[in-house]
Formats: structure tokens, C-alpha cells, sequence
């Protein structure tokens, strides 16, 4: 191959993202003019749109190994100054199914480095530090497509490792899979199964392919499946954009038995991620006013933010000290925070005493401890709701009630939830008797049995100052690990924003409509002593002016998720905070923008 170490690097920024789904804005950051998820060409392609596709790649298999270009269409590279080809070998690529041989040629490639599995497993040189290429190929996509699991680990391990690469999958890409592919981390894709389709009379749609429908003139030319394709890449762009990319990707999982494994698969292998690191599976902790989790199929509960909530409130959750010895279970509503409706008001009125654990039963979530009501996701899912619960509803439910009380050693249940349970030897009072919950005897026997536990576990009941610092440690506890900093704080103002005061300074409010604590500067010296939140270490010679990019930063907590607030440190000392818009999985050598600025000391 000839010598191609002068290859000018692909000038990419992120413009949006989601989990592992991203846009890339390609070429000038102030007038990109390509963007991703996008085609790669070849010759025998119709032109495109350079919005669509911004490289052309060809084979030459006349050799051996075969040899790759890939043309940059646009003056997209850094320097600018014109176009740019960069060139590639392939290596000898095995089956799959003989990972444990060693071909002995490898691939190899500066700027577009093709990759197959066999080199994933073999192949050192990928781990050297400085190996940066701009667009990656798994050139034996369709080989590990048939291979169960070996596609999502192959793209799993590619995007860990390279994180500011474009990923690109020949041959198995289409309208129907656009979005699932891009949900796990696929950024190019090309029309080889397009022109499969237009072969055989065909259409690829983003439903699957099927027939023409003859009485509405439709054909099955490449011009019109490169149509179904702008379609794709223009809903998977914008879900990215507005944070719905986990809802069409389910919908699109439909298509084939293949996608929904995949799928499946993929949520398996993000939600065990999670146990161990939530950054590393790109969770968020935050997000931003107005998205939503929508839980509209059975696909949705294996969604690893889903998993994720019901196993740390099972596992992890301690309820407000004052609150350890009663709990009631209350059923869940259709508006988000649940206070806020109707029939919680009406609840509410029924608990006399500050004492006792608010609890809420819900799909798909599980439990929902009430402290924990206005954050992510507890406060931004939908749910159909049809007033019957399913075999795996009740199981999930049941399984979190037990493990959750006898956890955390509450000796009487206040069961208002309608759904019959049992927690070990602990005391089950039943307040709904079958009947609704919002009936008028079903709330006397609530109120009555609240009144009754007061009575007989002599439960504590704080003022409100008390009661609200309670949960805000609780919460505390919940989303950083510890409440630590919160020791000698004081809470005032009127509901719903809090302001936390210590000694007279204020050091966070507390805001529901964020779902986060909203730390003052004065804050940051305990929030360190007491290792409250994740941190990221500048190199030492940045001159901190603005955010937080990889080019500035040297080390990070690979626990960061997207939305958290972040101690920024430089030569070991504390200089501000930051908060986060990347997860740990990109940092730090991630593209664009990993956390805005927030405080300077």
C-alpha cells in the first residue's frame, strides 16, 4: 500500500446526541455542509445529496489482500483546502466462527481503517494509543449479522474503543434497520441491500420490504428506494434531535425477527453495563424539560434506564430516616409529578402524619419512592393505561415490594394499591378491600390504617423544615451516593424550589422541574471532601476560558452520565465544576463538546 501517513483527518463535531446515537456535523463547525447517520456511495451508485452522503468508497480485489479507497466528497478535512481519498487494505479475514485462528495479515489504514472481528481479537495495533482514523469498516457486517450477538459486540467494542470514528457497516444497512443500527452506535451505511431489493421487484422501506403496490404506480427502481432511504435518514436525524431515537427504534424493530433480537440483545448487554457503570452504558441522570419515556410496547420495559431504576430503587434506595418503620403503597397516575393529580391530592389528605413512607406502584418503573417523583425517568414516562396489570407487571412489582421493605426492615405495609402482596413476616394492611381507590371507604380505611401505624410504631412526625431536608437526603442518597454534604443544612422557601442553606450561606437550591440539585459555587469544597460527584482533571497547561472538550481535559470518572454535575480539577486542585452533555463512555477523548461550564473558584 503506499505511504499514506499524510492523510488529512475528517473535521467533525457532534450536533446531537442520544445514548449512543449521534449526529456528526462534517467539515466547517460554523457551515458543516454533511452530516450523519448518512450513505457511503460507490460507483455504481446514482449521485447524491451531499446532506446524504459525503464519501465514496471502492474495492479492488485484484489483489490479495484486497485494497480500499475512500474519497471525502467535500472539503471536509483539516486543514481545509480541497478533497482528500484516503486509502486502506483489508488483511486476510477469516469466519467468525474461527476467531481463535490467526490469519497473520492484518488490516491496515490511517484515516479509513477497515476492521473485521478476527482483528478485534488479534489484532494489537488497534489498541495503540495514538490510532485515531476517521471512519472505521466492519467490513464482515453481513457475516456477523447471521452470527446471534456478534454484530452488537463487534459495534459495542468499535465504538468504546474509538470514539470520535464514524462507524460504518457495509451491506446491512436499509431503512428498516437505519435507526436500530444508529441506536447502537453505526454512523454510514451504503445501498447494497437497496439495490438487492431492486433486483428481485422489490421495495425497502422503512417497514421491511415488500411489494409494489401496482394501482398507486410504484416501481421498484434504485431512485425510488434511495427515496425510502432520505425518509430514514431524515426520521433517525431528527429522533436524535428531539431525544425520541429509542422510540422509533423500537417501532422500526418490528420489521424482522432479526431487529427485535437485536434489540433485545443490545438492552441485555447495556442494562448489565449499567450494575457496574451507568456512564459506560450511556445513561443520563438528567434531561432536559419536555422528553418523555414513552412506554408504548412490551419492548419498552427492556429498556436499560428502565432496568436500571428498578434495580437501584430495589437494591440501593434507603427511605428519609424518619420514615424507615411505615410504608403505603399508593397507586400511580396519569399526570407527572403525581402530586400534582387529583387523586394523590386526595391521598395526601389521608396521610396524617409525616412518618410514613410515601410509595408509588407503577408500570414499567416498579416503585416509586416519593422523594424520588420528580426525576428521571420517574417524572417523564407514559404509559398506556388500561386499569389491568400483566403477569410481568404484578412479577416486577411483587419482586421489588418484598426485596425493597425487607431491605429496609419496615415493620407494617399500608397496601392501597389494589394488588395482592406479601413481604416476609412483615404486617400487610389492605386498605382497598376491592374496591377503587379513590372511593370514599377505601380512603377512610386508609386514613384509618395511617392513623393506626402512627399509633402503634409511634412514628415520628418532624416539621416540615425536617421533613423536607429528610428527603432531600434521601434523594440525595439516591442520585449521588451520599447525603454527607447536606449535614448541618438547613431547607427554606415555599414549594416547589428550595433554597439549602448552611451557616448562613446558601449552597444548592432544589428545583423539581430540573430534577436536580442546583449547586452554588460555595458548595463545591464539601461536594469534594465528601466525593459527591463525579470528577474530570484538566491537562496542565489548559488556560480553562470556556467548556469542557477533549483537548483540554487529561482524565475523567468513567462513571459520568449525561446531566451530571462534575468537580473539575487541574494539577490536583479544585478550579470549578462543569456538567456533563456526553456520558463516561466518551470521555475523554469524545468529539465536541463534553460538559458546559458552570462555576469557577
Amino acid at each position: 500500500m503506499s505511504d499514506v501517513a499524510g492523510e488529512r483527518p475528517l473535521a467533525r463535531g457532534v450536533a446531537a446526541r442520544q445514548r449512543f446515537a449521534r449526529i456528526f456535523a462534517l467539515g466547517d463547525r460554523k457551515s458543516p455542509s454533511s452530516w450523519t447517520p448518512g450513505l457511503v456511495s460507490s460507483s455504481s451508485d446514482p449521485e447524491l445529496p451531499l446532506s446524504m452522503s459525503a464519501f465514496r468508497v471502492k474495492r479492488d480485489a485484484s489483489t490479495i489482500p484486497a485494497t480500499m479507497s475512500m474519497e471525502v466528497l467535500d472539503d471536509l478535512c483539516l486543514p481545509f483546502g480541497g478533497l482528500e481519498t484516503w486509502q486502506a487494505e483489508e488483511g486476510l479475514i477469516l469466519p467468525s466462527s474461527l476467531v481463535d485462528s490467526d490469519s497473520g495479515s492484518k488490516s491496515a489504514g490511517v484515516q479509513f481503517l477497515p476492521v473485521s472481528w478476527q482483528s478485534l481479537h488479534h489484532d494489537v495495533d488497534l489498541l495503540e494509543e495514538g490510532l485515531e482514523p476517521s471512519v472505521i469498516a466492519l467490513i464482515d457486517a453481513p457475516q456477523l449479522a447471521e452470527r446471534p450477538g456478534k454484530l452488537i459486540q463487534a459495534i459495542d467494542a468499535i465504538r468504546r474503543r474509538f470514539t470520535t470514528s464514524l462507524i460504518y457497516t457495509p451491506g446491512i444497512g436499509g431503512p428498516d434497520n437505519c435507526a436500530l443500527l444508529t441506536w447502537m452506535g453505526v454512523d454510514l451505511f451504503d445501498l447494497s441491500r437497496s439495490h438487492q431489493a431492486a433486483s428481485r421487484g422489490v421495495l425497502l422501506t422503512e417497514d421491511g420490504p415488500r411489494e409494489v403496490e401496482s394501482t398507486m404506480g410504484e416501481s421498484t427502481g434504485i431512485d425510488t428506494q434511495i427515496e425510502a432511504w432520505q425518509r430514514a435518514l431524515s426520521s433517525t436525524r431528527s429522533a436524535i434531535r428531539d431525544g425520541t431515537i429509542r422510540q422509533l427504534t423500537e417501532r422500526q424493530a418490528l420489521s424482522s425477527p432479526r431487529s427485535v433480537e437485536r434489540l433485545r440483545r443490545h438492552d441485555l448487554m447495556m442494562s448489565e453495563t449499567a450494575i457496574d457503570d451507568s456512564g459506560q452504558a450511556a445513561l443520563a441522570s438528567v434531561v432536559k424539560q419536555g422528553t418523555r419515556l414513552r412506554c408504548h410496547s412490551y419492548t419498552s420495559r427492556d429498556d436499560p434506564i428502565i432496568s436500571e431504576w428498578r434495580r437501584r430503587v430495589a437494591e440501593e434506595h434507603t427511605p428519609p430516616t424518619h420514615q424507615s418503620k411505615a410504608i403505603v403503597l399508593l397507586p400511580c397516575s396519569a399526570r407527572k409529578p403525581y402530586r400534582l393529580s387529583k387523586s394523590h391530592r386526595r391521598f395526601q389528605r389521608a396521610v396524617t402524619t409525616r412518618g410514613i413512607h410515601e410509595v408509588m406502584v407503577t408500570a414499567p418503573l416498579g416503585l416509586v419512592p416519593r422523594e424520588l417523583e420528580d426525576i428521571w425517568p420517574a417524572a417523564h414516562y407514559d404509559i398506556p393505561v388500561t386499569g389491568d396489570w400483566d403477569i410481568d407487571e404484578l412479577r416486577v412489582i411483587r419482586s421489588m415490594v418484598e426485596e425493597y421493605t425487607t431491605r429496609n426492615g419496615y415493620q407494617r405495609i399500608i397496601n392501597h394499591s389494589g394488588i395482592d402482596l406479601k413481604a416476609g413476616n412483615i404486617e400487610v394492611i389492605d386498605t382497598r378491600q376491592g374496591e377503587s381507590a379513590g372511593s370514599q371507604t377505601s380512603i377512610d380505611r386508609l386514613e384509618q390504617a395511617i392513623r393506626q401505624a402512627a399509633q402503634d410504631l409511634k412514628l415520628p412526625n418532624p416539621k416540615e423544615s425536617l421533613h423536607r431536608l429528610g428527603k432531600l437526603k434521601a434523594f440525595s442518597r439516591f442520585q449521588h451516593g451520599t447525603d454527607a454534604w447536606l449535614e448541618g443544612a438547613r431547607v427554606s422557601g415555599r414549594p416547589p424550589i428550595f433554597r439549602i442553606d448552611r451557616e448562613g450561606t446558601q449552597i444548592a437550591l432544589w428545583n423539581p422541574h430540573s430534577g436536580r440539585f442546583s449547586f452554588a459555587k460555595a458548595a463545591l469544597p464539601s461536594l469534594a471532601e465528601h466525593k459527591t460527584l463525579p470528577c474530570v482533571e484538566l491537562t496542565a497547561e489548559a488556560d480553562w476560558r470556556g467548556d469542557l472538550f477533549s483537548t483540554n481535559i487529561t482524565r475523567s470518572d468513567p462513571a459520568i452520565r449525561v446531566g451530571d454535575e462534575l468537580l473539575v480539577y487541574q494539577n490536583g486542585e479544585l478550579i470549578g465544576s462543569a456538567r456533563a452533555e456526553a456520558a463516561g463512555w466518551e470521555w475523554p477523548n469524545g468529539p465536541g463538546r463534553l460538559a458546559k461550564a458552570q462555576h469557577r473558584l
